[in-house]
């Protein structure tokens, strides 16, 4: 029986995957077995976690870099990967960015900022692989959504509305490409330590309404997302479409 959960040889495109949650997921699908393209906007960090996405897992890497924000540089990126690297089987937008302030202080340049790379880079990155995917009838698209898809909290607004935005953005992609053989869905994070969080991890207050604000009672760890984006991507969730699978340690589940 043909293994519905084997994803070996596929190309992925993990935006954002130099480190953290990306390089992460990187990393797990290297595991799996497919070619990975490690994306960044520092070419030179992006080019170390590919050599070490080599060396680890002995699996293809191919460094690249360009702003997912920009459409003239998403077409080349895109382009130029499928010409030097091959089409793209799986993509997962995950580069985003963060931004903390009161919401009546928020200064406009960083809600700008933060929809433009954690919200719209998602449409350009997708619309621009979505085309060669639709030519071939097949594809898989995860986008990287998060507990504030659905929750708010205090100063970090732009960054709630924007992932809220991706939710809804998945849902239209879904409309648009599952008639087409493409799999749109997302993976919704809850409070993970990475580098990137570890002034919160550090910080004893805000470390301990973590733990008692989720029902596994601590952070997740990086790697805890990898099965839900190896199911997501591969066969078996050929008929799964347009959802949004939250990995929080059950925090939205509970008030």
């Amino acid at each position: 029986m043909t293994d519905i959960f084997d994803i070996s040889g596929s190309t992925a495109l993990v935006t954002g995957s130099s480190r953290g949650i990306g390089r992460a997921l990187a990393e797990g699908l290297a595991e799996a077995g497919c070619r990975i393209i490690v994306h960044g906007r520092d070419l030179a960090r992006a080019e170390q976690t590919a050599a070490d996405i080599r060396r680890d897992h002995a699996a293809d890497a191919f460094p690249v870099a360009f702003d997912v924000t920009s459409p003239a540089e998403v077409l080349e990126g895109i382009g130029k990967i499928e010409v030097e690297i091959g089409e793209i089987d799986i993509l997962v937008n995950n580069a985003g960015v963060q931004r903390r302030a009161p919401f009546v202080d928020f200064a406009v340049a960083d809600w700008n900022e933060v929809l433009a790379t954690n919200l719209t880079s998602a449409f350009l990155v997708g619309q621009r692989v979505a085309r060669t995917m639709v030519q071939n009838g097949r594809g898989k698209i995860v986008n990287i959504g998060s507990v504030q898809s659905s929750l708010g909290r205090q100063g970090i607004t732009p960054y709630a509305a924007s992932k809220g935005g991706l939710v809804m953005l998945t849902k239209g992609m879904c409309a648009d490409l599952a008639p087409l053989g493409i799999q749109v869905n997302a993976i919704a994070p809850g409070y993970f330590s990475t580098e990137l969080t570890r002034a919160l991890v550090e910080d004893q207050e805000f470390d301990a309404w973590v733990r008692k604000r989720t029902p596994a009672g601590r952070w997740g760890e990086v790697g805890e997302l990898v099965g839900a984006l190896r199911f997501l991507v591969s066969g078996a969730a050929n008929f799964v479409n347009g959802q949004v699978l939250y990995v929080d340690g059950g925090m939205t589940s509970v008030v």
